[in-house]
């Protein structure tokens, strides 16, 4: 694992330098959007776009990593991410600033990429700890982007763009000059074994993975409802503006980074993935049903402690048992197909959350919230029953490690 752990390092700041890029216009957009005279539902859509276009392709990148090699699909995207951030610096009108958005969210999704490569220079007991490094290296980018975008807005709305761009820009140099491949072309899918996404099911475990897949949708949806609607409701019980909002945000962003960052490894080794998946799911829901009964600052940090804990302690088991249920050459696709099922969370979650909230617009103060909060609740204890399911793979189904130093 010696030979490993450099790569990994650089795939830990590719996908922090990526993560800081995608933050970074999220307290902007909005307000540039405006600039057009965006309604709010087309705010919306510009917004759920991304996540739309990474639904579709974020498992066409897997699947192309898989045949090609994970190196040059990933500087491929990087350099795709880099164009959007450019045009949306440049739009001049909310046609290019959707155009923007659709090159984006085509190219934005290659989480999946450095999860295959991990799956590829790893043992299975060691890969749901650098799981947890990348969903550590998430949540550092997510906590930083957003503050970084706030500032650089002082400049012109149109700065955080430019700034985006030069970051995905300069990762691509970074991958360029550090990586190397760690796909030997001997494990690479073949051109005549092409084959529909939908056979990734049927492949390896098959309906064990299904069942992973379905179990990191509940919980992708149950926390991006949260997210989503955090800020309404913290403005309406307790008054927050967007910069203590932030403070939150990074709060969590924090937490999530010590746990998935600095314990996720030794808490596998000590207690497994099936175990931690199910404690991090019900934890999960426990703490979103907490927060619309928050009445107070002290209750309200609990509830994100056990947020940022179960999401941290679900997220990289998850994607760990995904990647051990499928052979090599199917390893970006499986990670595709398992990304895919969390941008159509990250879809839906926003839209039913926003419909649920409609519904607690008459209630009175206290109980504002607790309609899409107990939902969001609910789809985590359903995720939680699904994880219940899951069973390790047979030793003769767990991927060989590559290792990297053999790909150069």
């Amino acid at each position: 694992m010696a030979r490993a752990r450099s790569p990994l390092l650089v795939l830990f700041l590719t996908v922090f330098i990526d993560m800081v890029g995608f933050g970074i216009v999220i307290p902007v957009l909005p307000l540039y959007a405006e600039r057009f005279q965006a309604s709010p539902i087309a705010i919306g859509w510009l917004t759920g776009i991304y996540s739309g276009m990474q639904i579709i392709f974020t498992p066409i990148l897997g699947k192309l990593s898989d045949r090609f090699g994970r190196r040059p699909v990933l500087m491929l995207s990087l350099a795709g991410t880099a164009i959007g951030f450019v045009l949306m610096g440049l739009a001049h009108s909310l046609l290019l600033l959707f155009v923007a958005r659709i090159i984006a969210g085509i190219t934005g999704g290659n989480i999946s990429i450095p999860q295959a490569y991990i799956a590829d220079v790893t043992t299975p007991e060691t890969r749901s700890k650098w799981m947890g490094m990348i969903g550590a290296a998430f949540g550092l980018g997510f906590t930083f982007g957003p503050m970084i975008g706030g500032v650089m807005s002082r400049i012109s709305y149109s700065a955080p763009f430019f700034f985006a761009a030069a970051l995905s820009a300069a990762n691509v140099l970074l991958l360029y000059l550090i990586l190397p491949e760690s796909l030997p072309h001997e494990h690479r899918a073949k051109p005549h074994e092409d084959a529909p996404l939908i056979e990734v099911f049927r492949h390896g475990t098959g309906w064990m993975f299904g069942t992973v897949v379905a179990t990191y949708f509940f919980l992708v949806a149950g926390f991006t409802i949260m997210t989503t609607l955090f800020a309404l409701y913290t403005e309406r019980r307790f008054g927050y503006d967007a910069h203590a909002n932030g403070y939150l945000f990074g709060f969590i962003g924090i937490v999530t980074v010590i746990v998935q960052g600095g314990l996720i490894g030794r808490l596998v080794r000590m207690f497994g993935e099936r175990a931690l998946a199910r404690a991090g799911l019900f934890v999960t829901a426990a703490s979103l049903a907490l927060l619309p009964l928050c009445s107070t600052i002290t209750w309200l940090l609990v509830a994100c402690v056990g947020l940022s804990l179960g999401t941290g302690l679900a997220s990289p088991p998850l994607n760990g048992l995904a990647s051990q249920m499928i052979d090599q050459s199917w390893q970006g696709r499986a990670l595709g197909v398992m990304q895919s099922a969390g941008s159509t969370a990250r879809l839906i979650g926003p839209l039913l959350g926003g419909w649920l909230l409609m519904l607690d617009l008459h209630k009175p103060l206290a109980h504002y919230g607790e309609t899409p909060f107990f939902a969001a609740a609910l789809l985590c204890v359903v995720g939680g029953i699904l994880a219940f399911c899951l069973k390790r793979p047979a030793a003769d189904h767990v991927p060989e490690t590559i290792p990297v130093g053999s790909t150069v």
